[in-house]
């Protein structure tokens, strides 16, 4: 079990989370209204956070969880790029692209999760509270193999076009790059869960072969690097 700062034991590891029976939600549902956006209470440069501290918006924790919420409206983007590609594809390929964007939507969910986790301080993380398990990083992966069962080995690396849809979940791909690295940096300076870090690892690489998936679904050609292509190799 996880130790929390106190010395006490972390309530909040994964054993706990999957100890839910029956029709018991793992996660803990949002109990909010929301009926003004607007509140004035950010004019000062600061924000708050799940247990009510106040923080300056440049602070490492809101630079974190606000780049995974830009992650996930990119995703969102691709979802709706998928959903206009599906229109137009091979019907021998729709089921194949709905479970793809039953998956896209699945991970906007997750990510929600992550970044609730992430708005919260270490000491007051809750047993329910939403957050990324194991479990998420093992349907990353399993999703994986089972498409990149189906593609051809690279032999170069990919340039993002081909399609839309690629070229918009190569974009989600270099946004969770960069939300990964803002979690590194700051669990340098905070404790940040580990699995945090491991989700977005295990994402990016998920974003990669869905875009290569999506363009063997659509049947687009891929487009491989080519050194020579640059006007350097086409001087001579």
């Amino acid at each position: 079990m996880k130790t929390a700062p106190n010395g006490s034991e972390d309530p909040t590891n994964e054993a706990t989370l999957s100890s839910s029976t029956g029709d018991e939600p793992v996660f803990r549902e949002p109990r909010i209204t929301i009926n003004r956006v607007y509140t004035r209470q950010g004019d000062d440069g600061e924000t708050g956070l799940v247990g009510g501290q106040r923080v300056s918006k440049s602070h490492a924790r809101i630079e974190a969880y606000g780049t995974v919420d830009e992650l996930n409206a990119f995703v969102g983007a691709a979802g709706q790029s998928l959903a206009e590609a599906r229109s137009t594809a091979p019907a021998d390929r729709t089921t194949e692209l709905a479970r793809l964007a039953d998956t896209l939507r699945r991970v906007q969910h997750e990510l929600f999760n992550l970044g609730s986790l992430l708005a919260t301080q270490s000491e007051d993380v809750r047993p329910q509270q939403p957050r990324v398990t194991e479990v998420e990083i093992r349907a990353l992966e399993d999703d994986m193999d089972r498409c990149q069962a189906s593609l051809a080995p690279l032999r170069s690396f990919v340039l993002p076009g081909g399609a839309r849809l690629n070229a918009d979940l190569h974009v989600a791909r270099t946004v969770c790059r960069r939300a990964e690295r803002r979690c590194v940096e700051l669990a340098a300076s905070v404790e940040v869960d580990p699995l945090a870090v491991r989700y977005l690892n295990r994402l990016s690489d998920a974003l990669f072969v869905w875009s290569r998936w999506a363009s063997h679904l659509l049947g687009a050609d891929e487009v491989l690097w080519a050194p020579n292509a640059a006007a350097s190799g086409r001087a001579g």
